[in-house]
């Protein structure tokens, strides 16, 4: 329906394709450094953002951004919140990437996680306190393990104490940010209306849009000329509506069932990854693996109620997510296998 639209989508993809090309053409080591990159990456983000918090007033050229609205490097605060969410992840992880996880790093990611907590209420976004949440559940999953075996000689209480003190930490700081008035994203939840709630509004005509041009779809970056097609007066407004806000629906709008069947495939290959990764023996690949399939994990659930894969900097780091995730499952049935003794 719209070409123009079309291929600039096609356009975008350069950057996962790039970014694929990138990675299978690294060593082992680039792949090892690839969490601090991203943890480096994200507190930079992080320091942005609490930059816009602080009141410092300056506008991006390259995007469309909301005054006054805690966003950083993306024009939504919900992609940012994600990206915070996936920091929560990834700064555990990191720490228990060497033996120095009881020393130095254990200390700074556990600042860093903090950090991202309170900055993901300053951003006010609802849909970032629920990732956040389960990023802290899924991190805590991801190293729990390994933290009971370096703690194995310690007093048995010290690893229920060690969680009840972060969990205390954590609830204590977003207390006190809520209590100064600085927990936008608990305000904002406060204060919803469900029918002020535009992506509540819109679904009855995405659905019906959806139904309108399968089996084929519309095309992919035709969501904005198309919904005003079929937007009715009541949803009228100053602003555009600019995605579907539920990816999974906007990838049935856009590419019908081709772009379903797509998806449900790339469902499925993550879905048996995760299992097979996740049963699988420990090893630092493995650990890696699972890593990337917790970013996935966050990535899709942020795809309910929005659209974060669309953007090229989540684009980015789904491709390095899943390479860990391919690269894990692959290495899982050689770490099973007895090494091989040298014949006599």
């Amino acid at each position: 329906m719209t070409p123009g639209a079309t291929l600039n989508a096609l356009a975008s993809l350069v950057v996962p394709t790039t970014m694929l090309l990138v990675l299978s053409q690294a060593n082992a080591r680039v792949h090892r450094w690839m969490p601090a990159i991203l943890l480096a990456m994200i507190s930079s983000a992080m320091l942005l953002g609490l930059l816009q918090f602080s009141g410092a007033g300056f506008n991006n050229p390259l995007f469309n951004d909301s005054p006054g609205v805690v966003s950083s490097i993306f024009a939504n605060r919900n992609h940012f919140a994600l990206l915070l969410a996936i920091g929560i992840l990834i700064a555990p992880v990191w720490a228990f990437m060497d033996g120095s996880a009881l020393h130095w790093r254990g200390p700074l990611a556990g600042g860093l996680v903090l950090l991202f907590v309170l900055t993901i209420l300053a951003t006010g976004s609802r849909s970032g306190m629920l990732l956040g949440g389960i990023a802290l559940a899924v991190s805590l999953a991801l190293v729990g393990g390994r933290l009971q075996r370096r703690l194995a000689s310690a007093p048995a209480w010290l690893f229920p104490a060690l969680i009840v003190t972060a969990v205390f930490a954590v609830g204590t700081f977003v207390a006190l940010s809520f209590m100064a008035d600085r927990a936008d994203a608990i305000n904002r939840l406060l204060a919803l209306e469900s029918g002020e709630d535009m992506r509540s509004r819109a679904l009855p005509t995405v659905i019906s849009m959806i139904a309108t041009y399968m089996p084929f779809g519309s095309g992919f970056g035709s969501f904005d000329p198309i919904f005003r097609i079929h937007e009715p007066f009541a949803l009228l407004k100053t602003t555009y509506f600019n995605q579907a806000h539920n990816d999974y629906l906007g990838i049935a709008l856009d590419g019908g069932v081709a772009g379903v069947a797509a998806l449900t495939a790339g469902l499925l290959w993550w879905l048996v990854s995760t299992i097979r990764v996740w049963r699988a023996k420990r090893h630092e690949t493995i650990f890696v693996g699972r890593l990337g399939s917790a970013i996935i994990l966050l990535i899709l659930i942020a795809s309910i109620t929005d659209y974060p894969a669309r953007t090229p900097t989540i684009m980015a780091i789904l491709v390095i997510a899943a390479v860990a995730l391919a690269q894990a499952d692959g290495a899982r049935s050689q770490i099973a296998l007895p090494a091989r003794r040298p014949n006599l």
